[in-house]
C-alpha cells in the first residue's frame, strides 16, 4: 500500500495545481485545433499582396499546460503562379484561454506563431516583407533588402537566359528571396554565414524528389550582391536560374562538376568572357604547371575550404562543359546532363559524346594548357 500512496500522490497534485503539461481532453483539444483554423484564414498581415495559395495548418500534436497550449504543426502554402505544390514549414504555436468582453465563456488564441525547434525560419519570421513581380520573376524582399525592382529585372534576363540553354520544359520562371543581410540570408538556409561571404546568390531546393515539387528559391546575398557590378549580377543570377531550370533532371547522381559548370556555361554562354577572364585561379595553377588530374570531385565543392580551392572547381567545371558544348554541340551537352541524371556517368558519356570519362578528362586537360597555359 505505501507505494500505490507514493504514486498517486503526484497524480493529485497535478490535478490541483494544474501545473502539469498533458494531453488535454477531447473537447479542449477540439477548441484548440478550431483557434489554429481560425488563424490559418489569414496569412500574416506582413505579406499583404503576396500571392499566397492554400495556406493551411496541419495540426501535428497538442499540448495544455492550464490556460495555454502548445501546438507543433506543418504549415503548407504555395505562391500562386509559381510552385506547383504546397511547401512546408514546421511551426511551433502558442495559445491561451482569453475570456470573451462580453462575459460569455472564454475561448483559445493563438499569442505566437514561429518556427519550431530545429526547423529553418521563413523570409516573414525576420519582419516585414516586401514585393516586386517581374516578368518571369517573383522578388520578396526582407527589411533592409536591396533595390528588388533591378533584382526582377535581372531575374526577368536570367530566366530567357536559362531557357536558351535548357531547351527542356521547366516552369519558365522564379521567385527570389532578399533577405536584409548576409545573416539573415544565413538564417533562412539554415548554414554559418562565413559559408556564403562573397557569394552572389545561392539556390535551394531539393533533387531527385518523386512528383510535383515547389519552386525552388533564389537567395540573394545582399552584401555580396553589392560587390558585383552589372555583368557579375547577371553571371551570378543566370547560373542560379539554371539551377532552377534544370531541377527536375538533377538527381543524387548528376555530378556536381556538371551540375555547376552546365550553370556557369548557361551563365557565360553568349558573352565574350575568355577562358582566362573566367577562370582566373586556374590560369594561375595552370601556368604554374599545376593542370588538375581529374575532373572536379563532390569534396573540392565543399563550403568553408580553401577558396582558392573552390574557385578552381567551379572554373573547372564550367571549362569542361564550355568543352562539350564547343567540341560535340549544345545538344550533346543537354543529352549528357539529362542521362547522367537517371544512368552511371560511364554509361550517358559513351551514349552521348562516345568517350570515356579518361577520354574526356584527357581532351579537358588538353583545352585547360591550350587556352590558360
Amino acid at each position: 500500500m505505501a507505494l500505490r500512496r507514493v504514486l498517486v500522490l503526484p497524480l493529485l497534485l497535478c490535478a490541483l495545481l494544474a501545473g502539469c503539461a498533458a494531453r488535454p481532453d477531447g473537447t479542449a483539444e477540439r477548441d484548440i485545433r478550431t483557434a489554429v483554423a481560425d488563424w490559418s484564414r489569414v496569412p500574416p498581415e506582413r505579406l499583404a499582396g503576396i500571392p499566397l495559395e492554400d495556406w493551411a495548418y496541419e495540426v501535428a500534436s497538442v499540448r495544455r499546460d492550464g490556460a495555454r497550449a502548445h501546438v507543433r504543426a506543418e504549415l503548407r502554402y504555395r505562391l500562386a503562379g509559381y510552385d506547383a505544390a504546397p511547401g512546408g514549414s514546421a511551426r511551433e504555436l502558442e495559445l491561451k484561454l482569453v475570456r470573451e468582453a462580453s462575459g460569455d465563456g472564454a475561448r483559445w488564441r493563438v499569442t505566437a506563431d514561429r518556427p519550431a525547434p530545429g526547423a529553418l525560419p521563413q523570409l516573414w519570421d525576420q519582419g516585414p516583407v516586401s514585393e516586386v513581380r517581374g516578368t518571369h520573376s517573383l522578388v520578396l524582399g526582407g527589411a533592409g533588402a536591396p533595390d528588388l525592382s533591378a533584382i526582377a529585372a535581372e531575374a526577368d534576363r536570367a530566366v530567357p537566359a536559362a531557357s536558351a540553354a535548357w531547351p527542356r520544359p521547366w516552369a519558365g520562371r522564379v521567385v527570389v528571396l532578399v533577405p536584409g543581410s548576409l545573416d539573415r540570408m544565413a538564417e533562412l538556409l539554415g548554414r554559418p554565414a562565413a559559408d556564403y561571404r562573397g557569394m552572389g546568390a545561392v539556390t535551394s531546393g531539393r533533387v531527385g524528389a518523386a512528383g510535383p515539387v515547389p519552386a525552388d528559391r533564389v537567395v540573394v546575398n545582399p552584401e555580396g550582391w553589392a560587390q558585383l557590378g552589372e555583368e557579375g549580377r547577371r553571371v551570378v543570377l543566370t547560373h542560379e536560374v539554371t539551377h532552377v531550370a534544370t531541377r527536375a533532371a538533377t538527381t543524387a547522381t548528376t555530378p556536381l562538376w556538371l551540375s555547376e559548370g552546365f550553370a556557369d556555361w548557361a551563365a557565360y554562354r553568349g558573352t565574350d568572357t575568355t577562358p582566362a577572364q573566367g577562370a582566373p585561379a586556374l590560369a594561375r595553377a595552370v601556368r604554374r604547371g599545376e593542370v588538375p588530374a581529374a575532373l572536379p570531385d563532390t569534396g573540392a565543392f565543399a563550403f568553408g575550404g580553401d577558396p582558392d580551392a573552390l574557385a578552381r572547381a567551379y572554373e573547372g567545371s564550367w571549362l569542361a562543359c564550355r568543352l562539350i558544348a564547343d567540341k560535340w554541340g549544345d545538344a550533346a551537352l543537354v543529352d549528357l546532363y539529362e542521362r547522367a541524371g537517371r544512368e552511371p556517368l560511364a554509361t550517358a558519356l559513351e551514349e552521348t559524346l562516345g568517350v570515356d570519362q579518361a577520354g574526356l578528362t584527357s581532351a579537358w586537360q588538353e583545352g585547360l594548357r591550350r587556352e590558360l597555359g
